[in-house]
């Protein structure tokens, strides 16, 4: 990871800079709509939830909500990453789309401890020991996968691949989850190690390197923003020990168990994956390297 969980969250909201233009191309096909249709089982879970508003599920996220997280800032539509998960966890839990509110918060409010005014806050939370003390957390409905960065007319501009990528000279921050998935992916013989994240954005900034390897949240802020011509070659396929996203819940909700029912359960049907696919990986380009 780069840096903080405050490094990503200012991620977010800058990559939008360079990706609103993508993201207002966004189809918006029926698929894409949430469903109204709660399942019977979802129905009566909906039923013995405790929420702010009988009847309602009130979901916050962060103010504004970011590509590829939330499509345009208007989460209502279920498009963009996050937004989608949230329609597909409402419909799990038995609540019809029209039936879900959203509001917005602060990151930092959100886990701040004291009472709360939505039911679930969703804006690319890492689940930690020190965060429990103060809120609840559902099981992870996204685990960070690491990507490959690179910029315009370097030598890695063209790399499609892992055997190409090999080849190349790549950074990788030192002492990192970034660093043990690209040593297992790409051999440690190429690549170039430095002390810190800011040190290998430095080194490609001057041709040092041809790509590195970051989490894919830092590597979305980082192409837009913090590199000029900036470029995201792909995500490798292993997500393990990956910083894990959940939903935040206020502290000893009586809601976490049943929405962490529900999101193993669309992590376990496959909806999540298939999910992901979409968001994370066709629309915004960032194929799975092979």
């Amino acid at each position: 990871m780069i840096t903080t969980a405050s490094l990503r969250r200012a991620s977010v909201a800058a990559v939008a800079v360079s990706a609103l233009a993508l993201a207002g191309c966004s189809s918006g096909d029926a698929e894409s709509e949430p469903s109204a249709e709660p399942t019977a089982t979802g129905a009566a879970e909906a039923a013995s939830l405790e929420t702010i508003t009988e009847g309602t599920l009130t979901i916050a996220t962060g103010e504004p909500a970011y590509y590829p997280w939330v499509i345009d800032d208007v989460p209502e539509t279920g498009e963009g990453f996050e937004a989608a998960v949230s329609y597909a966890l409402a419909e799990e839990l038995g609540f019809d789309a029209e039936d879900v509110v959203w509001v917005r918060t602060s990151f930092e409010s959100a886990i701040a401890p004291g009472p709360k005014d939505w039911d679930l806050n969703i804006q690319q939370f890492s689940i930690t020991e020190e965060r429990r003390t103060a809120v609840d957390f559902s099981s992870p409905y996204y685990t960070t996968t690491q990507a490959v960065v690179t910029v315009e007319g370097s030598a890695a501009a063209d790399a499609g691949s892992i055997a190409e990528l090999a080849e190349l000279n790549v950074g990788v921050p030192s002492g990192t989850t970034s660093y043990t998935v690209a040593a297992e992916q790409l051999g440690e013989d190429n690549l170039s190690v430095f002390n810190s994240a800011e040190d290998t954005v430095l080194a490609l900034n001057s041709g040092q390197i041809d790509a590195f390897v970051i989490d894919l949240p830092s590597a979305f802020y980082l192409s837009g923003v913090e590199l000029e011509g900036g470029l995201i070659l792909g995500q490798f396929a292993t997500s393990e020990g990956g910083d894990e996203f959940g939903f935040v819940l206020p502290k000893d909700s009586p809601n976490t168990a049943a929405v962490t029912r529900a999101v193993d359960a669309l992590r376990e049907d496959g909806t999540l994956a298939e999910i992901e696919a979409e968001w994370l990986s066709t629309s915004v380009d960032v194929p799975v390297l092979n």
